[in-house]
């Protein structure tokens, strides 16, 4: 007969993942650690293959052949999920009558700890597994704070690249926004449409009213130009009270009309700030990709600039398109 009292005890300490089977094959005790990998499972009572498959060595398969080995190495798994991996080393008792199987892990230690959430209290005090917990634990902290860092140095580098490429006054993209822009449609042969777009009489409203009139009616105008726009089209602060609206994907010209008359009848409408009202103009010029064998963002610009300038000639508050004469540039 198996004394407990005088093994048990002494292998909970030292082995705390032990099996203790008697002669038959049947689990007379189980280690603390082993048990809190089956919280709701009593090993004690069940027949040893019950509870483990012996994956290797195959040539044993039963208990009576696995206890007549002194020293066997024995490579073994839950039967039910999780099917965690042991490997373990058969001691018979010196009293005889059974025998104890000491597990571990083994490579699957890291599995194992964070599937059952195990701690340091969970192994001998001299088990190397202490050690590499120390250091998975240490490693993770490093990994973390390693993340947190890169996360934060991303967060930094974007908010760097948006301000570059940001209006800092009316949250619009900027001149160099709008070059990247350009560049990478007619880089990919996309048809866009680009029209200029300037305040009239925005001079007025500083000398009158001061500079923070102004910058009200500039994140006035800014916040209009946005909701005549679609949500992939781009929007561009390149100068005091100069735009540049970028229309991907749109040539029709009935349509960048309709854009540019909605655009210059709310500009036109008196911005009430401080009690005094500012009141501003738009005049518009549009070009089109499609008007160019070659299509060059400098070119296009021009074209959009030579449109608004006989926008302001026919009177300004109005809209025109830029096309190009057999002889001469001109807009009309």
């Amino acid at each position: 007969m198996i004394r407990t009292d005088d093994v048990g005890g002494l292998l909970k300490t030292l082995c705390p993942m032990f099996v203790l089977v008697d002669d038959c094959g049947r689990v007379v005790q189980v280690g603390p650690t082993l048990q809190k990998l089956r919280p709701d499972y009593p090993m004690a009572g069940q027949s040893f293959l019950d509870i483990f498959e012996l994956v290797r060595p195959r040539s044993i398969c039963t208990v009576t052949e696995m206890l007549a080995e002194p020293g066997l190495k024995l490579h073994l798994r839950f039967q039910d999920q999780p099917q965690t991996a042991f490997k373990g080393l058969i001691a018979p008792l010196p009293c005889g009558g059974g025998a104890v199987v000491n597990l571990s892990f083994g490579i699957s230690i890291l599995d194992a700890v964070r599937d059952y959430a195990l701690t340091s209290a969970d192994f001998s005090g001299t088990d190397l597994a202490i050690e590499l917990l120390y250091l998975v634990e240490a490693n993770s902290a490093a990994m973390e704070a390693s993340r947190s860092l890169n996360l934060r140095l991303q967060a930094a580098m974007l908010a760097a690249e948006k301000q570059a490429y940001t209006d800092t006054l009316t949250g619009l993209k900027n001149r160099r926004a709008m070059d990247h822009i350009l560049a990478h449609l007619i880089s990919t042969k996309s048809v866009f449409s680009l029209m200029h777009l300037d305040l009239d009489f925005f001079k007025s409203v500083n000398d009158r009213l001061g500079h923070a009139a102004g910058d009200y009616v500039l994140q006035q105008a800014a916040k209009i130009m946005l909701e005549e726009t679609r949500s992939d089209d781009t929007v561009a602060r390149i100068g005091g009270d100069e735009f540049v609206l970028i229309f991907k994907g749109m040539s029709d010209r009935k349509k960048l009309g309709g854009i540019a008359k909605r655009l210059i009848s709310r500009l036109c409408q008196p911005m009430r700030f401080d009690g005094s009202a500012c009141s501003v103009s738009a005049s518009v010029g549009t070009a089109l990709s499609t008007q160019f064998e070659v299509p060059k963002a400098m070119d296009i610009l021009h074209a959009a600039d030579l449109a608004l300038y006989a926008a302001k000639r026919n009177g300004r508050s109005c809209h025109r398109f830029y096309c190009e004469l057999s002889d001469a540039r001109q807009s009309g």
